[in-house]
């Protein structure tokens, strides 16, 4: 299973910091909390502090797809893009852990960007990452079978948080790669024979 490299966004530099300091509010949420849900209205812009946010998007049927996860200096540039254009969220956020956030008001946004380069180079950046990952999403769901698309995914969520023991269902993982929970149970338990990870109650560990 080849790694694929995603290029990496700059952090929030100390001048950014200060100018985040003085325009935007800090919020806390709650594991599992909705940041920002599918049709709303964009109000603020988020910029992770601590934690992570997975980002979700729903099909007509109701089911969900894992986009991508927002980490520690990272912010989505879904919102970015959907907030300056006043168009409503095209997307779910939800909280994967405790997570502090800077929240800059919509209004400040085109203040923050407008002639500094700093954030202009942040945002290219980070648009560069998540389309980066968006290619990856159409490759391993065009080309990437299902195993390959549950490795990556349980390697993601390992490095999201820094340990190979995974307390997750089996339920969970098919809900956010839309696929059934038979299907997961039964690549997981191929998985688990071939050793590349063990199973438990409601945990896994990849080896």
């Amino acid at each position: 299973m080849i790694s694929p490299t995603i290029p990496q966004p700059p952090q929030i530099t100390p001048s950014m910091k200060r100018k985040l300091e003085g325009i935007a509010t800090i919020r806390t949420f709650s594991a599992g909390d909705i940041i920002l849900d599918e049709n709303a209205n964009i109000r603020s812009i988020p910029i992770v502090i601590s934690g992570s946010i997975r980002v979700m998007r729903t099909d007509e049927e109701g089911r969900e797809l894992l986009i991508y996860y927002i980490k520690p200096g990272e912010s989505c540039i879904m919102s970015f893009l959907g907030g300056i254009h006043h168009e409503t969220s095209k997307i779910k956020a939800i909280a994967e852990e405790e997570v502090e956030i800077y929240m800059i008001p919509l209004e400040k946004v085109s203040e923050i960007i407008r002639g500094n380069s700093e954030w202009l180079d942040y945002v290219f950046r980070l648009y560069h990452k998540r389309f980066e990952e968006l290619l990856e999403i159409v490759n391993t769901l065009a080309f990437r079978n299902v195993e390959d698309r549950i490795y990556i995914y349980l390697r993601e969520k390992a490095n999201l948080n820094g340990s190979r023991e995974l307390h997750i269902t089996h339920q969970h993982i098919a809900e956010e790669l839309g696929t059934s929970r038979v299907v997961i149970s039964r690549i997981l338990k191929q998985m688990e024979l071939s050793n590349q990870l063990k199973l438990g109650r409601n945990k896994i560990v990849l080896v």
